[in-house]
């Protein structure tokens, strides 16, 4: 018998209506769900198509400009532009990079590889701060993938002038050195924001929103005055020229507010060149390098004496022009004999203020110095200020006190001794100096370091400098009372002092109600003279001698000026009162401690 076969129980229309059922579901699902999106939840569509050609960009905000104390223009930002490329894009066309690489006076090799190496990024800069035109004309090439970028450069109209004080930012506009590093805070605007379209070539073309408004940075009012700046600058190149000098620096305060006014050091160089150049020259000697101020200091020798209850009028004898200390001797250039504190400073005796310190105790002489502003910053807040060195008063032994007392032993920066000298001529009060107008509003009349009386006195003995028979003749000016004290100190190296010079002068004009405090110091004369008051007093005479005529500061002395300018016109000021055209410079030693 046969086996019975199984009926087939194949449907396939069941099949085809089940396929086109699910067929149908889901053809119903896309169509309900590109309904919604349509027609009920359009802004999908929108977001999507906004990610693609919507950016939000950055709008760059412009530094804030730094103007003189008169309100003219130091340093300002102006617009420039910057070239990018999406390296991404711009190497898809290896065939129009000649074309680019010309226009941006770049080898072809170097922005091939500068691309190369930034491949997988979507941003470079390929030129920054071009001409706006010259980057347009980069940009109208429509080479895929290059762009254009606003942004601001830093421009200092007066150059090397007023390099060291305001120092310069980088090419992204932020401070870097000097005080536009100490305020990059103030000045640094604050960027905004916006909403564009772009097309497909990267090019805006349409603004939608604006997000946040570019906030400019703030002006800056300095205290510097640029007419005497110029004046300081000029007369400085002119005395290192003369006497073959390796470098200097000027400072210019104002008694009664301690603003500075000018400040200039040499060698100099352009803030506005963006190549590196000597780093010694980018120095702010001013602030940052520290000296022996030799008998500058014998000042505050003196006020520190009388405050010790020293005799102002008491003679000191200093024969034979030699004074044997331990194993060193202490020489003056001449025997001076007998002298009082004022002849003390009017020849600068070293014995003499040697003998004063040595009745002194060390920590009194130490806190005299230390309170006129010494081993310690000003607190102007200029970057990289030093504060200068002063052994502490227990490491003292008689030789140790003896050279300090003359300016040796003590290392000072410029700015240091300005600020001690506008405090004796501010009757004892010290202020802290500002870069700032208005600067020390907050600081009231300063703090006062010794009785108004001692810093009157030593003021006028002072005087005796500036007069005929002082050390520092050269820099009297005429109609004006001047006071101040020359110094001329070896430079030290390691194991004692070579022959090459620091000749200094600090000085205060007028005496009768003192408005400048001005310090000049020049480093390494090698032209022959070399002592303070033919190197240094000579330029704080031509630097007052305009300055106190541009700020408007009346004679205190015209009486003087006319007795004595017959004489004046018929010979040369040297370092020892008036002297023949041809006579030999001569003033206080280079050294006053030798073996």
């Amino acid at each position: 018998m046969s086996p019975r076969v199984k009926p087939n129980t194949f449907d396939p229309r069941g099949r085809l209506l089940f396929l086109a059922a699910v067929l149908g579901a889901c053809g119903f699902a896309i169509a309900a769900r590109a309904a919604w999106l349509q027609l009920l939840s359009p802004e999908f569509y929108q977001q999507q198509g906004d990610a693609r050609f919507v950016r939000d960009v950055p709008i760059m905000a412009s530094r804030g400009s730094i103007l003189d104390r008169s309100g003219e223009t130091l340093a300002a930002s102006s617009p420039v532009a910057s070239v990018w490329a999406n390296p991404k894009e711009t190497l898809q066309h290896t065939e129009r990079l000649g074309d680019l690489a010309k226009a941006l006076g770049l080898p072809r090799r170097e922005l091939a590889r500068r691309l190369g190496e930034r491949a997988d990024r979507e941003f470079v800069y390929l030129r920054r701060h071009m001409n706006p035109d010259a980057a347009a004309a980069v940009v109208a090439l429509g080479i895929p993938g290059v762009h254009e970028q606003r942004e601001f450069r830093r421009f200092y109209p007066h150059g090397e002038v007023l390099a060291h004080v305001l120092g310069t930012t980088n090419i992204d506009d932020r401070g870097q050195e000097g005080l536009e590093l100490a305020f990059d805070p103030w000045l640094t605007g604050r960027p905004g924001s916006k909403r564009v379209i772009r097309n497909r070539q990267g090019q805006v073309i349409d603004d939608v929103d604006l997000l946040r408004p570019a906030e400019p940075g703030r002006d800056l009012v300095l205290s510097i005055d640029r007419r005497v700046q110029y004046l300081a600058y000029r007369e400085l190149k002119a005395a290192l020229a003369l006497h073959g000098a390796q470098s200097g620096s000027v400072v210019v305060l104002d008694i009664p507010t301690g603003e500075v006014i000018a400040m200039v050091n040499q060698p100099s160089y352009n803030p506005n060149a963006r190549a590196p150049g000597q780093e010694s020259a980018r120095r702010n000697r001013a602030v940052t390098d520290l000296v022996e101020p030799g008998s500058v200091i014998k000042a505050f020798t003196v006020a520190a004496a009388m405050e010790n209850g020293a005799d102002p009028t008491r003679q000191i004898d200093t024969n034979p022009g030699l004074f044997p200390l331990h194993n060193h001797t202490i020489r003056d250039v001449r025997n001076f004999g007998m002298v009082d504190m004022a002849r003390l400073l009017q020849k600068s005796s070293n014995i003499a203020s040697t003998k004063l310190a040595l009745e002194m105790s060390n920590e009194h002489f130490y806190d005299v110095l230390n309170r006129f502003g010494f081993a310690q910053t000003t607190n102007s807040g200029f970057p990289g200020e030093a504060g200068g060195r002063l052994e502490a008063p227990s490491g003292w032994g008689e030789v140790e006190k003896a050279t300090i007392s003359y300016g040796y032993g003590i290392s000072v920066t410029p700015l240091q001794v300005a600020q001690g000298y506008a405090a004796l001529g501010n009757g004892g009060r010290l202020l802290a100096p500002t870069f700032v107008r208005g600067g020390n509003v907050a600081q009231g009349n300063g703090r006062q370091v010794i009785d108004p009386q001692i810093a009157r006195s030593v003021v006028g003995m002072l005087e005796t400098v500036v007069a005929p028979g002082g050390t520092a003749t050269t820099a009297a000016v005429a109609g004006y009372r001047v006071a101040g004290k020359s110094g001329t100190t070896r430079r030290s190296v390691a194991g004692g002092y070579e022959k090459r010079y620091v000749s200094m002068f600090a000085g205060i004009v007028p005496v009768r109600q003192p408005r400048f405090a001005m310090v000049v110091a020049i480093h390494d004369p090698s032209a022959g003279a070399y002592y303070g008051g033919a190197v240094a007093a000579p330029v704080f005479h031509s630097v007052m001698d305009g300055a106190l005529r541009l700020m408007d500061v009346p004679p205190d002395n015209v009486r003087g000026w006319f007795a004595t300018a017959p004489e004046a016109a018929a010979t040369e000021i040297g370092t020892d009162g008036l002297v023949p055209l041809d006579a030999p410079a001569t003033a206080e030693p280079a050294a006053g401690v030798q073996p």
